[in-house]
Formats: C-alpha cells, sequence, structure tokens
C-alpha cells in the first residue's frame, strides 16, 4: 500500500485571494453564491454520533485502526496506536482522537528512533465506502505548532491501484501555525502532494475554540466543500490540469486522525503543549433523496 502524502496544496485563484489560501491570510474568507434553482434535499443515510461510554474504543463495525509510525508517507513524528489508548468516547456524545508526548524511553519505534508521539488514525475502510453524497463531521480542532488533524477520505480501490491513482478528497485539513484556516484539497493521478487541488477557508478565531461543521457535497461531477454552512470552493473535472483524469467516481472510505509533525505543518516546538485533541461530536453521511 502507498501511503498518501497530503502536501500543501496548490489553490485556485479564487480560493487564494479569497481566504489568503496556504499562507493563512486576513482577507476573510469567499463564500460562493449558492447555484440557481431549489436546494438539495439530503436525507441522513449512516452515521456515528459516538454515544459509547467514557473509555469506549470506536465502534468496530464502522471503523478500523491504523497502527503504526512509518512516517505515513509525509516524515510524521506520531505512532498511531490501535484500541482506546488514544482514541475513546468521553461520554458526553464526543469520540476523542489525543496525541500525547512520551517519554524517551518509549518502547516504540519510528523512522529514526523512538516514538516521541502517539495518536490515532480510525478509519471506514471494509465497514462504509460511500459513492457520491453530502459527508460531514462537527468537530473541535487541536492546537499548537506541528499539530495536523484531518477529516478526509480515500478511493476503496487503494490496495490495488495505490496512491495517488485511487484518489484522495480531503473534507478538512489545519496545522496548528494556521489556528484560523481550514484546507480543503484533492489528489488525483498528476494533481498530487504539492500539486493538489483545492482552496481554504479562514474565521475571526482559532477553530480550537468551538465545535465547527466542515463537509462536502460530492455528486457526479462535482465536489463542494463546506465550513458551517458556508460554501467556500467548488470543484469540476474542467478544473483538472489538462491530460487528467477525474479520480471521484469510485467508492471512498473515511478518515480521521491527528498527526503530528511533517513535511506540511512541520515539527512541535518549545509552545506546543501536550496533550491535544482532537474532538468529535459526529460523522454524518447523507445520500440525496
Amino acid at each position: 500500500m502507498v501511503h498518501p502524502t497530503r502536501s500543501l496544496p496548490i489553490v485556485f485563484a479564487l480560493a487564494t485571494l479569497a481566504a489568503g489560501a496556504c499562507g493563512g491570510g486576513n482577507g476573510g474568507p469567499k463564500i460562493e453564491p449558492l447555484p440557481a434553482g431549489p436546494p438539495l434535499e439530503y436525507q441522513l443515510y449512516w452515521s456515528d454520533e459516538f454515544s459509547g461510554p467514557a473509555g469506549a474504543a470506536p465502534d468496530p463495525t464502522k471503523w478500523v485502526h491504523d497502527t503504526g509510525g512509518q512516517g505515513w508517507g509525509n516524515n510524521e513524528l506520531q505512532y498511531y496506536t490501535p484500541g482506546n489508548a488514544n482514541a475513546a468516547m468521553d461520554g458526553n456524545g464526543n469520540l476523542v482522537i489525543t496525541a500525547r508526548a512520551e517519554p524517551e524511553t518509549t518502547p516504540l519505534s519510528c523512522r529514526g528512533g523512538p516514538c516521541r508521539y502517539t495518536s490515532a488514525r480510525i478509519k471506514t475502510k471494509g465497514r462504509y465506502e460511500p459513492f457520491y453524497g453530502k459527508i460531514e463531521a462537527r468537530m473541535k480542532l487541536p492546537r499548537g505548532q506541528g499539530v495536523w488533524p484531518a477529516f478526509w477520505m480515500l478511493g476503496a480501490n487503494i490496495d490495488v491501484v495505490g496512491w495517488p491513482q485511487c484518489g484522495e478528497i480531503d473534507i478538512m485539513e489545519n496545522i496548528g501555525r494556521e489556528p484560523s484556516t481550514v484546507h480543503g484539497t484533492v489528489h488525483g493521478p498528476g494533481y498530487s502532494g504539492a500539486n493538489g487541488i483545492g482552496g481554504s477557508y479562514s474565521i475571526a478565531s482559532p477553530f480550537a475554540d468551538d465545535f465547527h461543521v466542515f463537509a462536502v457535497e460530492w455528486e457526479a461531477g462535482s465536489i463542494k466543500w463546506f465550513v458551517d454552512g458556508n460554501l467556500y470552493r467548488t470543484l469540476t473535472p474542467s478544473d483538472l490540469p489538462t491530460g487528467t483524469v477525474w479520480a471521484f467516481e469510485r467508492n471512498y472510505f473515511m478518515l480521521l486522525n491527528l498527526a503530528i509533525g511533517g513535511a506540511w505543518p512541520g515539527n512541535p516546538d518549545a509552545s506546543t503543549v501536550f496533550p491535544q485533541q482532537l474532538v468529535v461530536d459526529y460523522v454524518r453521511v447523507y445520500k440525496l433523496r
């Protein structure tokens, strides 16, 4: 399996001017006008409300864990653990993914030596793999230099064709040095890594201060990104580089993770406080009526 590289996206001109793109600018988000005609009508099709008892691991009928500390294609520093060690219900209707600093004596091995951080990465691979729909999560993000939460999707055929041929849809990514900006990006053959295509959205206060809803509406020939119901980027096949393929016409699985360090966010420094938490109220998938 080729591990996907979720690198700094190259943002199209509209999104760059609107929200400062990858630089976390202060120009404020551009809210695209909603399309003409009646609004789309969605009905709830799948969800996890994370209503289990405090300390319970993610529902194994819905989620599986990625584990290990091999850098995950991005020179990340964390070791992803199984079970409820770093991903557990809080008893108040939330899943909490916790990133912790570990002592120098940790037995966990990462590339280059002991793993100084642990965290969790869970996915719906083999459990639920939607094809189109409105896909959203209500979350409160962590904060701090080198902290990298993400809610994203990968093509279910990744084990056959590899990445980026399988395609990737990043619904929400945030890096700690941009506390008030999130990014939505796609990757595919010919537009992957630093050449990913997407946009960004900024607010006045850090996303760690409160819960926000991050969503995509993914339909045939179109992906739209939203924060708290505000549309900030629409992507169609005409936006792709000439000669490349729209890789978003297949089943995808969802992922939630909290990475530490890596090529895009940079590593934690003396200002970074641990533990840090990604708090997830729910993940929901809607289908058109």
